[in-house]
């Protein structure tokens, strides 16, 4: 069988699994599905009814029958440990372009869960994020995935030039610039709405563009700047919460990794060893899967430390941000320590 039959194949095996093919749900009901970000079975299949009816504008006893329904087709069962290991063993990590950084998270910042990257200002986080799409976008004979991301960016701060700077590292020509370019798909958010909206519609495009990395750049900026008060922080932290499990879900159902930065703000706690914390509170806190605080250090060098994680330790290592990108600590740099 060719290659392009096996596309094929593979994509007419996708199409069964989409909205439009569940048994008892007609067009205009598919098409209210899509609308809401719903547009397979597992989408489906893994949110909550009160979700559903919400972001579908559907009745309760109908939005969980069509999970039921989901749930059915792609028999959803218990997992025994050892096969819940085998799944963990192939799963897709992204390399930071730094060894050490690397190591630190475990080989790499992992799909199905969420990285939060939060720091002060100048600490890294828009270089670590750029140098990630860059590595998703790299050809694998180069050390990268070989796929596109979605990077949605809420501070104006996306600089296309600075990718093709960090790719001059690896010996791109003009070409592989423009195809690593054409691979990293940006949307600017200018508010919470469209922020959430904007993530909404990733769920039609992450299956035909072979997405597997989604980058919100910074995750709190809109919601910090809108919600001001203590009188606003409940509708500010609800709407923040729906907005990180839209986030989760899309890594779960599309096998992606989704990494956001985080803002800091002053405040005395232990957790950082000093005077900030992260914004958002303990629904950040808890929805994120591994957090990692970057913190500036001297000259070019960044620090970045595991503060909560399932399953690696709170650890620290010490990278580079050069006109290279993101790199370990070697040669020059070495000697001035």
């Amino acid at each position: 069988m060719s290659d392009k039959d096996k596309d094929s194949n593979s994509s007419s095996e996708s199409e069964k699994f989409t909205v439009d093919n569940i048994p008892g749900v007609g067009p205009a009901m598919a098409a209210k599905l899509r609308r809401a970000g719903f547009y397979t079975f597992e989408s489906l299949a893994i949110t909550s009814v009160n979700e559903l009816s919400e972001y579908a504008e559907i009745g309760e006893r109908t939005a969980s029958r069509i999970i039921e329904l989901a749930r059915r087709q792609l028999d959803l069962q218990f997992q025994t440990a050892d096969e819940v290991l085998v799944t963990r063993s192939n799963i897709l990590k992204i390399s930071t372009g730094s060894e050490s950084f690397d190591t630190l998270l475990g080989g790499g910042v992992e799909a199905r869960s969420i990285t939060e990257l939060f720091g002060e200002f100048r600490s890294g986080k828009t270089q670590v994020c750029l140098q990630l799409a860059l590595t998703t976008a790299l050809s694998e004979s180069k050390g990268g995935v070989g796929a596109s991301v979605l990077y949605i960016d809420t501070e104006g701060t996306f600089r296309p030039e600075r990718i093709i700077q960090m790719g001059q590292r690896y010996g791109l020509s003009e070409d592989e610039q423009n195809e690593i370019l054409k691979k990293i798909i940006v949307g600017r958010a200018h508010n919470t709405d469209h922020q959430i909206a904007l993530v909404a519609e990733a769920g039609q495009l992450i299956p035909s563009k072979n997405i597997k990395l989604l980058i919100v750049d910074s995750l709190t900026s809109h919601f910090r700047s809108e919600y001001v008060g203590r009188g606003t922080l409940v509708d500010r932290q609800q709407k923040l919460n729906r907005h990180i499990h839209q986030l989760l879900r899309l890594s779960e159902i599309y096998d992606m990794a989704i990494v956001v930065t985080n803002q800091v703000a002053a405040k005395i706690d232990n957790l950082v060893g000093g005077s900030i914390a992260p914004i958002g509170g303990h629904i950040v806190a808890h929805s994120c899967t591994t957090r990692v605080y970057l913190r500036k250090s001297k000259a070019d060098r960044r620090i970045a430390r595991i503060i909560d994680s399932p399953h690696l330790p709170e650890n620290e290592t010490v990278f580079l941000v050069t006109k290279g990108g993101i790199e370990d600590i070697k040669g020059e740099y070495l000697e001035e320590s």
